[in-house]
C-alpha cells in the first residue's frame, strides 16, 4: 500500500501502527486532569501503561482503577478496552462498512489479517457480524449483570458495574471497578455468587474463542462436521486447558473448601487463564505448582481472530500434533482428517521460541533490577505477554524500566511477536533456487 505517493506500508505496519496510535491516544486522554482523582491529573507514565494494558486487554494496573480514575477516565479505559479488543482494524472496517463507504482490495487485506481468516473473501460480511454479535453478547451479559450489582451498589452505579465488567470481561481484559475492600480485591468478595460466576466466565469463553468460531455456530451448529478445521482445534484445545486447570485448582488448590463450593472457584480461575485476568481467589495462596501450572495456561492464551492475546490455543494444538507426528514417524501433520501445512507448522514452532525467549529473559531482568523472586517476576512477564493480567502483587512497586518490559510485552502480546517482525522487515520474494542439502543429527 502507498501513502502520499511515496511511502510503501505493509498490512502488518498498519496493524502495529493501529495500535500504536491507539495507545498514544489513550495515553494523552488519561493524562486530562479530568481523567485523574489526583490533583493535576497522573502522570505519563502511569498513564502509558494504562492505555497500554486497556487496548492490549490485559489488565494489569499501576493504579487501583475504581480509586485512581474518575468516572471520565473510567469511560476513556472502557473505550480502550473495546477497541482494543476487536482490533483497530476491525473497529475502523465496522465505522466504514456502517456508514456505507465501499471497502477496497488493500483493506480487504488488512482485515484478513487482523482477524486472521484464511482468505479476503466475506471479511466484510464476519466484520458485520463481529460487531452486531458483540454487541449482543455484552448487553445480554450486562443486564444479567445488573441483577447482582444493582441490588449492592444502587440503580446507578450498579448498572455502570454492570456494563464496564461485561465488556471488560468478554473482551478478556481484567479490569474491574471493585478496588480494594479490606484484604479483598478484584472479584473476591463475589467467588460463591452463582450470577456474577457464570456470566463473567460465559463471556470469557465467548470472547476467547474467535470470531471464526461464532462464525461457524451461527452458520452451522450441531453440523459440527462443516466447521473449519480451525474451528475444531480451537474448541477441543479450548476445552482441555479449561478442563485440566480446573481439576488441579478443585483436587489441589481449594482443600480449604467443601467439595461443593470448589466447584465455581476452581471453574472461575481456570477460564480466566484464557487470558482474561479477574480473580476470585486470593492468588499469594496458590502453591508453586499451581503457578506453574498457571504460568503455562497464560503464555498459550486465547484464540487467533479473539479479543485475546497470548501464543495463541492453535499454536499449543500445532505444536502438540508436530510432537505427535514425529514419535509416530510420520511424514504430515494431520488432524480431523485434514492436514496441517507447513508453513503453520514453522510459524507454531517460531511463535513458540519467541515467546519463551521473551517470558524467560524478561522475567530474569525483571528478578535482577527490582530484587524480587524469579517466580513472581516470571509470572508478572506471562501475565503481560499472555495479555491476562493476573499477579502476585508487584505492579504498582515496579521501577520504570520494569514497567517499560512490561508495556512493550504487553504489546507485542496483544498484536502478535511475528507481527511485529514482519512489519519491521522489508516484503521479500522466495529466491528462484535452493542451497544444497545437508543433515543435520536433532536428538
Amino acid at each position: 500500500m502507498r501513502l502520499w505517493g511515496k511511502i510503501r506500508i505493509s498490512v502488518f505496519q498498519i496493524i502495529v501502527f493501529g495500535f500504536a496510535g491507539l495507545i498514544l491516544a489513550g495515553t494523552l486522554l488519561l493524562m486530562l486532569p479530568a481523567s485523574s482523582r489526583e490533583p493535576g491529573g497522573a502522570g505519563f507514565e502511569d498513564c502509558l501503561f494504562t492505555a497500554t494494558s486497556a487496548v492490549c486487554v490485559t489488565g494489569l494496573v499501576v493504579r487501583d482503577t475504581a480509586l485512581c480514575w474518575t468516572g471520565f477516565g473510567q469511560v476513556v479505559i472502557l473505550l480502550l478496552i473495546q477497541t482494543g479488543g476487536l482490533g483497530i482494524i476491525t473497529a475502523a472496517a465496522a465505522l466504514a462498512t456502517f456508514s456505507g463507504r465501499r471497502i477496497g482490495l488493500m483493506q480487504r487485506s488488512t482485515m484478513q489479517e487482523a482477524l486472521s481468516v484464511p482468505q479476503v473473501g466475506g471479511v466484510v460480511r464476519l466484520t458485520r457480524f463481529i460487531v452486531l454479535s458483540t454487541a449482543a453478547v455484552e448487553t445480554a451479559g450486562a443486564l444479567l449483570l445488573l441483577t447482582a450489582f444493582v441490588p449492592e451498589f444502587g440503580w446507578k452505579r450498579g448498572a455502570w458495574y454492570a456494563l464496564f465488567h461485561a465488556v471488560s470481561a468478554f473482551c478478556n481484559a481484567g479490569f474491574d471497578l471493585m478496588g480494594i475492600r479490606g484484604e479483598f480485591s478484584s472479584l473476591t468478595l463475589w467467588a460463591q455468587h452463582p450470577c456474577v460466576n457464570i456470566v463473567l466466565i460465559l463471556l470469557i469463553i465467548a470472547g476467547g474463542v474467535g470470531f471464526l468460531v461464532w462464525d461457524d455456530l451461527a452458520r452451522h451448529l450441531y453440523r459440527i462436521r462443516r466447521y473449519r478445521l480451525q474451528s475444531k482445534i480451537v474448541l477441543l484445545t479450548s476445552a482441555v486447558l479449561v478442563l485440566l486447570p480446573f481439576l488441579w485448582f478443585w483436587g489441589f488448590e481449594m482443600k480449604t473448601l467443601p467439595p461443593s463450593s470448589r466447584i465455581l472457584p476452581s471453574l472461575f480461575q481456570s477460564v480466566t487463564l484464557r487470558t482474561a485476568g479477574f480473580n476470585t481467589v486470593d492468588l499469594g495462596q496458590i502453591s508453586g505448582a499451581g503457578r506453574s501450572i498457571m504460568i503455562l495456561a497464560m503464555l498459550i492464551g486465547g484464540s487467533p481472530g479473539s479479543t485475546a492475546g497470548g501464543m495463541k490455543t492453535s499454536t499449543a494444538a500445532v505444536l502438540a500434533l508436530t510432537a505427535h507426528t514425529v514419535l509416530r514417524r510420520k511424514d504430515e501433520v494431520t488432524c480431523f482428517g485434514r492436514r496441517v501445512g507447513q508453513d503453520a507448522v514453522r510459524s507454531a514452532v517460531s511463535i513458540l521460541f519467541l515467546y519463551f525467549f521473551l517470558f524467560y529473559s524478561s522475567g530474569l531482568i525483571l528478578s535482577a533490577i527490582e530484587k524480587l523472586p524469579l517466580e513472581a517476576c516470571l509470572f508478572e512477564t506471562a501475565s503481560a505477554l499472555g495479555t491476562v493480567g493476573l499477579s502476585l502483587g508487584i505492579t504498582s512497586s515496579l521501577g520504570s524500566v520494569s514497567r517499560m518490559i512490561l508495556i512493550t510485552l504487553m504489546f507485542l502480546g496483544r498484536v502478535g511477536a511475528l507481527t511485529l517482525i514482519y512489519a519491521a522487515q522489508p516484503v521479500r520474494t522466495s529466491p528462484h533456487c535452493s542451497l544444497p542439502l545437508e543433515k543435520v543429527a536433532i536428538g
